[in-house]
């Protein structure tokens, strides 16, 4: 099996950690924040180690990624908007567009328990497969349920999410924090791949998005894949800027808040 050598565009060397800005939501629901693409690129760059984006953002804004690594998400699910259903997620790309926009890595949803769970693992199996031989890593985003579901984010269903993640072969996992850092520890201990932490949508409490990193990073977590919590904060920048201090300063939530001021 070829070696994942692409991971080390988004691991840093110092600290074998990672800090990533998804800006990928635009594909799924109307969301603020993301207008001026290419310029919060650049302004998040000096303070992130890489993005994950769709196609159309790899294609368009290749220059203001450059530098730093790409994650092409290879899913998607029906669009939020007037009765359409966003739960859910089905495959549209993979490691050929990865190659063509130049992403250093590929990223698919995996949602444990839901009622289309068949067809989601076997997209996910099929992508891992297909990226055996390759030098870009998979990404599992692996939520219990869907999407957006935090009632069903307990410690023992994001325990058991980051197992069946690795059991399919992940390289990465991403996934909840459930606020609990002794159970999240046990799930970090056991996990034979790096485990980061998303965000999720918007909380309005920077403080309490620094602390659960903070906590997260205190535990074993490999770093972080936060999006929202980022460019929609009063100022995304200081916030790129207090998440970087925690994943690779060790910088405590209190410190790190001092960026916001």
């Amino acid at each position: 099996m070829t070696d994942k050598t692409n991971l080390k565009h988004f691991f840093h060397s110092a600290t074998n950690r990672t800090v990533m800005i998804p800006i990928d939501h635009g594909m799924l629901l109307p969301v603020p924040g993301l207008e001026d693409t290419g310029a919060l690129i650049k302004a998040l760059k000096p303070y992130c180690d890489g993005f994950i984006v769709n196609l159309g953002v790899a294609r368009a804004f290749a220059d203001e990624l450059s530098g730093k690594g790409v994650v092409l998400r290879t899913d998607t699910g029906n669009t939020c908007i007037e009765n359409s259903n966003a739960d859910g997620s089905f495959r549209i790309y993979g490691i050929e567009e990865a190659k063509a926009v130049g992403a250093h890595a590929l990223m698919n949803m995996t949602f444990p328990g839901h009622p289309r769970e068949m067809t989601n693992l076997i997209d996910c199996a099929n992508l891992i497969s297909d990226c055996l031989d390759e030098p870009h890593p998979i990404m599992l985003e692996s939520l219990p349920y869907g999407l957006g579901k935090g009632w069903d984010y307990t410690p023992e269903k994001i325990h058991f999410s980051m197992r069946l993640a690795c059991e399919l072969g992940a390289d990465v996992v991403k996934t909840a924090y459930p606020g609990d850092k002794e159970a999240f520890k046990r799930t970090v201990d056991e996990a034979y791949v790096p485990v980061v932490i998303l965000g999720g949508a918007s909380s309005g409490d920077q403080e309490s998005v620094l602390r659960d990193v903070a906590d997260a990073i205190s535990v074993g977590a490999a770093g972080i894949a936060v999006g929202r919590n980022v460019w929609q904060a009063p100022d995304p920048v200081k916030m790129a800027k207090a998440l970087h201090a925690i994943v690779h300063e060790n910088a405590s939530a209190d410190q790190a808040s001092l960026a916001l001021d």
